[in-house]
């Protein structure tokens, strides 16, 4: 088990490269234990793939059945101070440090060690691992995978998504939704601002905006007191713009995002900030039509809730996953399996305080807990 962790962590799959070098190890591997592996390119990069590897049932089934899903980037180490090579995973103290070592290569180097057990296991209903790219830069891996595997016919009754919780049951995160607001306004000298139209102060305004909705979120809700933070955030996190002290902008490009809670629509709050952000651009226009804003979304991962009396829950406890009432505030691919109709649940090795961190690290016996769950699921779907 520790050997597949080791491997796929020692692989540089930071999401602006390639993940095929991890999909074809494990795809490898699959096809010397005799099983049929699906490689789904990404359809605008070919450098790109999502895998699906199922087990199929002891009758030769390959519909319905269980998934355990991941995802195969990791986030980069530029400009963090490590203590080892991240790409060169290391043992000290009971853990196993590297980047992915966490999230997520961890979940998916055990399920891939388990897969000789699954295979002898002479299964009931299929097991499907569904291992995704580009998770880290908005989840479009995710929004892909359930559609391949639509597209196969596999037919899960329920997903099992390993991001790193303690190998605690999370039945609910809020949604992820990025968005990209570059102003064009009219350069001039800035002796005669009369002549120009300034788009750092309007998306300045823009700004403003986004930080009032965030203010109005934390004092007045609506809350859910299953998160950590209990309402909606929202927040404005890069800004390029200007060329000089002395030239109006006629460029800034802001980029923002939220994160909502059950209760609050993702689609009616992206409406909103977009037609906000068409009221700053007549206003631009006012002072010269050649102005305008472009809004562009580059991110709505949804969010997850997971009845409390679906049956993926109780056999996320049965299996020994630890119980527990939480909702995380991180995003996950799980809200992308529940949209195609999946019962999903978050169940993973690993405290995601230590994710996307220098001298990350997964305690060893999170990934004997995560082995121990997996294993349960063989022994409770075998013959």
């Amino acid at each position: 088990m520790l050997e597949w962790v080791i491997r796929l962590c020692s692989i540089d799959s930071t999401s602006r490269l390639s993940n095929l070098p991890v999909i074809e190890v494990i795809a490898d591997e699959a096809r010397r234990l005799g099983l049929d592996p699906k490689i789904c390119p990404r359809p605008d990069n070919p450098e790109k793939a999502n895998l699906l590897i199922t087990v199929p049932a002891a009758d030769g089934s390959t519909s319905g059945g269980i998934v355990l899903s991941g995802h195969t980037d990791v986030v980069p180490v530029d400009g963090q101070k490590w203590d080892s090579d991240p790409f060169t995973p290391e043992i000290r103290d009971g853990r196993l440090y590297g980047r992915g070592t966490c999230d997520m290569k961890g979940f998916i180097g055990v399920a891939v060690a388990l897969l000789p057990d699954m295979i002898a296991a002479e299964l009931t209903e299929p097991i499907h691992l569904a291992l995704s790219y580009d998770e880290e830069i908005g989840c479009i891996g995710g929004e892909q995978i359930v559609k391949d595997i639509a597209n196969l016919g596999l037919n899960p009754r329920a997903a099992i998504i390993g991001e790193p919780s303690g190998m605690r049951v999370i039945t609910g995160h809020k949604s992820v939704n990025l968005a990209r607001v570059t102003f064009h306004g009219k350069a001039a000298h800035s002796s005669l601002t009369s002549a120009g139209v300034n788009a750092i102060e309007y998306a300045a305004k823009f700004i403003s905006y986004v930080r009032i909705r965030a203010d109005e979120w934390r004092a007045e809700g609506p809350f859910d007191d299953a998160f950590e933070l209990p309402y909606s955030t929202t927040g404005s996190n890069m800004v390029t713009g200007g060329i000089a002290t002395n030239t109006v902008p006629e460029l800034c490009v802001v980029h923002c995002e939220f994160r909502t809670i059950g209760s609050v629509n993702p689609q009616v709050t992206m409406a909103e900030y977009e037609a906000y952000a068409r009221e700053l651009e007549a206003q631009m226009q006012t002072e010269d039509a050649s102005a305008s804003v472009d809004f562009e979304v580059l991110a709505a991962v949804p969010g997850l809730d997971t009845p409390p009396d679906a049956a993926a829950i109780s056999l996320g406890r049965e299996l020994g996953g630890v119980p527990s009432d939480d909702k995380v505030t991180y995003g996950t691919e799980a809200g992308q399996f529940a949209g195609a109709g999946m019962e999903a649940i978050v169940c993973g090795p690993g405290d995601i305080a230590q994710a996307h961190a220098a001298n990350e690290w997964i305690a060893l016996d999170q990934l004997d807990s995560c082995a121990d769950f997996i294993a349960q699921l063989i022994t409770r779907l075998s013959r």
